[in-house]
This record gives structure tokens, C-alpha cells and sequence, in this order.
């Protein structure tokens, strides 16, 4: 799995997810569970859905610069 995810998409990923989690206990419902989906897709910097579409918020490094 090649990592398509960047920074910013992580971030939102992430607050998403534990949004969908406090309002699954608030409203105690097992919908919570869904809260999971975007956390563990930022944790793994990969999001399947992404792949499908060949889409990457991921930026490229130039390996120009990386040459020593």
C-alpha cells in the first residue's frame, strides 16, 4: 500500500472520526463505529477509496533536492 494521504487530509481525517465517535455516545448509538472508518485510514496514510480513483493528497518530493 502506497500512501496517499497528506498532512492536511489526515488532520480532518482525524477530528472527523472523533466527531462521529462523541456523537455515537451521545446519542448511544452503534453509529459510532462508523468514527472508525477515517481514523484508522489516517493512521494507515491510505484511504482504499483514494486508490479506486487514483486520487493522492500526498505531495511529491522532488529527488533533485534530495541528491547529495
Amino acid at each position: 500500500m502506497k500512501a496517499n494521504i497528506g498532512s492536511a487530509d489526515k488532520i480532518i481525517r482525524i477530528i472527523l472520526g472523533v466527531v462521529i465517535i462523541a456523537l455515537g455516545f451521545y446519542y448511544q448509538t452503534w453509529w459510532g463505529a462508523v468514527g472508525l472508518v477515517p481514523l484508522l485510514t489516517a493512521a494507515m496514510n491510505f484511504c482504499p477509496a483514494y486508490n479506486l480513483i487514483g486520487l493522492s493528497t500526498k505531495k511529491k518530493v522532488d529527488t533533485e533536492k534530495l541528491k547529495v
